[in-house]
């Protein structure tokens, strides 16, 4: 229950925190989320990633 209530805290936190960076920040931090994910050396690292995990979960089984 002492989770929930922190995580609770922390959302309405970043809600209030984000309310007042205003719109143009929230832009700009999608902007660079963006670039980040489309970056090459991401999609190599978030591609490795998805094989270790489908061979440790077995997928393609059956």
């Amino acid at each position: 229950m002492a989770l929930m209530k922190k995580f609770l805290l922390g959302v309405g936190l970043g809600y209030v925190l984000g309310t007042k960076a205003g719109r143009g920040r929230y832009e700009q931090i999608v902007r660079t989320y963006r670039k980040v994910i489309d970056h090459p050396m991401v999609q190599g690292a978030a591609g490795v990633a998805r094989a270790k995990v489908g061979e440790k979960f077995g997928r393609g089984r059956g």
